[in-house]
């Protein structure tokens, strides 16, 4: 039987009133989240706002499990 996969989501935005996100800010922050494994899945446009929300989700493994549940 095969069992499904999990996965852990991370939200990042990008812009603002008080923020000018420049293309290479967003690419950089991109290629980061890549080497990190995150696949971004979503970008949605904030309404009556400059931002943009980026969703991304990486394949839930017991190291990130373990990340996630310690005290920050």
């Amino acid at each position: 039987m095969e069992t499904l996969a999990k996965w852990e989501y991370r939200v990042v935005s990008f812009g603002g009133i008080l923020s000018d996100a420049k293309n290479e800010t967003i690419e950089d922050a991109l290629n980061a989240l890549g080497e990190e494994g995150w696949e971004v899945v979503s970008a949605v446009a904030m309404d009556n706002s400059n931002r943009v929300r980026l969703i991304a989700k990486r394949p839930l493994t017991r190291s990130s499990r373990r990340e996630r549940s310690m005290p920050y």
